[in-house]
């Protein structure tokens, strides 16, 4: 199973869980983020560590972007990185 980098774009978090440049490492257990933006990217995180390309415009990529459901408040990138 591969690794997943989740990269904090922006972050205007009502709760202050997460800032502008944070980066979390997904193997086994889901980050500390909070259940509202987990529940929307956990699907994509999923697929990534198995091996999944996801759309990307015209193109396939081992990456995607997401908002938190909450305004858009917090952006992120996430992207499948190796394994050691």
């Amino acid at each position: 199973m591969r690794k997943v980098r989740i990269i904090v774009l922006e972050s205007r978090c009502r709760d202050g869980l997460c800032a502008a440049g944070d980066t979390f490492t997904v193997e086994n257990v889901c980050p500390p983020l909070c259940h509202e933006l987990w529940s929307v990217i956990y699907p994509q995180v999923f697929a990534l560590q198995n091996g999944a390309e996801l759309d990307h415009g015209d193109e396939r990529a081992a990456f995607f972007e997401a908002c938190c459901p909450d305004g858009g408040r917090v952006r992120i990138r996430a992207e499948a990185i190796a394994s050691d």
